[in-house]
């Protein structure tokens, strides 16, 4: 059974959820309001084994439906920027996971303010703590966020500079952060592009399995 925080996030995220078999494009207002870091994402797709939920704004759901029809997603998804209005933006495609279980791994970061000093530009983009690593002396060495997408999905962000990696430090900050997120109520989210091996490892090892689910999308550059 699908767990009902899953389904709360992907039904008020999507504009709905579940659906028959094949994809479905539905509308959502939600793809015209600006999204977890102030920015549109005018076209969000889920995709498990059973069905798909394209999501895009009420007024071009009628040409991604004419656009869609008789085209895999493959097909579709470098034509949907122009088919949501939004030609300059790019497109992103990959594994979506969740967890309610992540792995029992030790705590290794401190929750900190986006505006701390040394962090880097991408956990700025932050509104609330963000989760870190660092050294001895106090340098940054890894980072997580979380992107509160709403009430019952919130997707983990994860990075680690260069000269840390190997050390597990990723999977210990995804697993500690998806802690956060279920003591908050919401369901932990973690998506990934399909040739991510090291961001698939990452996930595995936290707590995230493959469950053949797909996301892809319209996005800023």
């Amino acid at each position: 059974m699908l767990d009902r925080r899953l389904f709360l996030h992907l039904a008020t995220w999507l504009g709905q959820w579940p659906a028959g078999p094949g994809l479905h494009v539905v509308r959502s207002r939600r793809r015209a309001q600006p999204a977890w870091d102030g920015r549109q994402r005018p076209a969000i797709a889920v995709a498990s084994p059973e069905c798909a939920i394209l999501s895009v704004p009420p007024e071009r759901v009628d040409a991604v439906r004419a656009l869609a029809h008789g085209r895999s997603a493959e097909e579709l998804l470098p034509m949907l920027p122009a088919a949501v209005g939004a030609p300059q933006f790019t497109t992103h495609a990959g594994l979506f996971r969740w967890s309610t279980s992540p792995a029992p791994l030790p705590d290794v970061g401190e929750w900190v303010p986006p505006a701390t000093s040394g962090l880097p530009p991408w956990l700025r983009l932050f509104d609330r703590e963000v989760l870190v690593v660092r050294d001895a002396d106090g340098r940054y060495l890894a980072g997580a966020g979380i992107k509160r997408h709403d009430a019952y999905g919130h997707e983990l962000a994860v990075d680690t500079v260069p000269a840390a990696r190997g050390r597990g430090l990723a999977r210990r900050l995804v697993a500690q952060a998806a802690r956060r997120v279920l003591d908050e109520g919401a369901i932990p989210t973690y998506l990934h592009t399909f040739g991510n091996r090291s961001s698939a490892r990452v996930a595995e090892a936290a707590g995230f399995p493959d469950r053949g689910w797909i996301s892809y999308g319209v996005f800023p550059r």
